[in-house]
């Protein structure tokens, strides 16, 4: 009897031991931040690699066809001017005596005209009185012969002389039309954005493959778009007329509507940057674009779909495979799942889970993986 009551006490002390090392060594519950599956709106979108900018839609940078040192210079940085206004003038002293010359010559082809036309008007008149004496018989045939050789001869010099009135108005038009190539005036509306030169300076123009600053930068900021380079896998995707939302930098909290208008036909490779492809975005209420500055540092967002009131789950949830961490009672069952549009922030769920259910959205924790006991956190 002793015996089996040592026995007894044994096996008692054992089991507590046993008891006791389960407890301190048994696997502790990870406690888990949970997202609990919803409805709303889900927007598959793409966004600029690298900041985009406002940019004008009609921009020259002007330059004179031919150098020389600026004579006239008739508006500053930041003037407003209009279509047609002489903007600046190089020294063309030489050219003004040409066409002096011209004109002059001009003056005089318009005397010799005058005068030769009027001495063929004498002749022709004469040549038809000796025609009238031939035939009345007071003179002969031959004399009436020489008078219409001189009156041909005299038209032939005035037709002559009218030539050369055309050819001296055609020099003095190519006088005029080369002292243009040393004018600069406005095709457009617009604002004086840089002036490269000053009174007296030399202006020169760019010669092939030599890259030199434009004399008159204008742009026409009545106009103006948003310029951003997309990632050249997405440019498949994108095509014109998609809704795109707009923020600038310097209006922070501000979001303006823009719509698709072009996609580049090329890739444009940049030095240490990724492959892009340029997107040009209109602003739908033009309107809100006044008064931004050309060069505004931009960034766009282009909605390619969007599903309202769909099932969705913060795409920070999703684990390699479309698999998610779901907790059922205290334990992470993992469910993968059949998705639709996605974006940064939320991800469609077409099958795998339902409404209320719960997902684990701290995978980045240790100990997070399916089977884990877990403790719930609630989301911040």
């Amino acid at each position: 009897m002793k015996a089996l009551r040592r026995l007894l006490l044994l096996a008692l002390l054992a089991a507590l031991v046993g008891a006791g090392i389960w407890w301190l060594t048994r696997p502790k519950p990870v406690e888990v931040v949970v997202h609990e599956v919803a409805r709303g709106t889900v927007e598959a979108t793409l966004t600029n690699t690298r900041a985009g900018e406002i940019e004008a839609c009609q921009r020259t940078r002007l330059a004179t066809i031919v150098g020389g040192r600026i004579d006239w210079l008739g508006v500053e940085e930041g003037d407003r001017v209009e279509a047609g206004q002489v903007l600046m003038r190089l020294w063309h002293g030489d050219l003004d005596a040409r066409a002096a010359v011209n004109r002059a010559q001009l003056a005089t082809a318009r005397q010799r005209v005058h005068e030769a036309c009027t001495l063929a008007d004498n002749a022709e008149r004469e040549a038809a009185r000796q025609a009238q004496l031939v035939r009345r018989g007071f003179v002969s045939a031959s004399v009436e012969e020489r008078a219409r050789t001189e009156a041909r001869a005299r038209r032939a010099a005035c037709d002559t002389a009218r030539a050369d009135i055309a050819t001296a108005e055609a020099q003095l038009a190519a006088t005029e039309t080369e002292r243009q190539r040393l004018v600069l005036t406005a095709p457009f509306a617009g604002t004086v954005a840089k002036i490269s030169g000053e009174l007296g300076e030399y202006s020169t123009p760019s010669p092939p493959g030599v890259p030199t600053p434009p004399a008159i930068d204008l742009i026409d900021d009545s106009c103006l778009y948003v310029k951003a380079p997309m990632d050249e896998i997405d440019a498949p995707r994108i095509q014109p007329g998609l809704p795109v939302r707009i923020t600038l930098e310097a209006m922070p909290g501000t979001v303006f509507e823009g719509r698709v208008k072009r996609v580049a036909p090329y890739i444009t490779a940049v030095e240490r940057q990724a492959r892009t492809v340029a997107v040009d975005v209109d602003f739908v209420r033009p309107e809100e674009a006044r008064g931004m500055l050309v060069g505004y540092s931009t960034d766009v967002e282009i909605v390619l779909a969007t599903r309202a009131d769909t099932l969705r789950i913060p795409t920070s949830a999703l684990r390699e495979g479309r698999r998610v961490l779901v907790v059922e009672g205290d334990t992470l069952i993992e469910r993968e799942l059949e998705t639709g549009v996605a974006n940064w922030a939320f991800t469609e769920v077409l099958s795998g889970l339902a409404a209320g259910e719960r997902i684990v959205t701290s995978l980045e924790r240790d100990g997070v993986s399916a089977g884990a006991k877990v403790t719930l956190q609630a989301a911040p």
